[in-house]
């Protein structure tokens, strides 16, 4: 998470804690509004890899979109 935080620090010139308050909001944010993807959210970014494609599929499920 930390690559992730220096990247939006270094993007919208801010300090990297408040691109971290920034960063975790969002996490939450995406946690509350698609339960489903939690978990595969909190590995991707801590690292672990949870698979963004999974992820993407599965919010375009839930917004009603369609893979292939």
């Amino acid at each position: 998470m930390d690559e992730l935080i220096k990247s939006v620090a270094a993007r919208a010139g801010i300090s990297e804690e408040q691109a971290k308050k920034a960063v975790q909001s969002v996490v939450e944010f995406l946690k509350a509004k698609f339960p489903a993807i939690g978990g595969q959210l909190e590995g991707l970014i801590q690292g672990g890899g949870g698979g963004l494609g999974d992820i993407a599929g599965k919010i375009g499920g839930m917004l009603g979109g369609g893979k292939g």
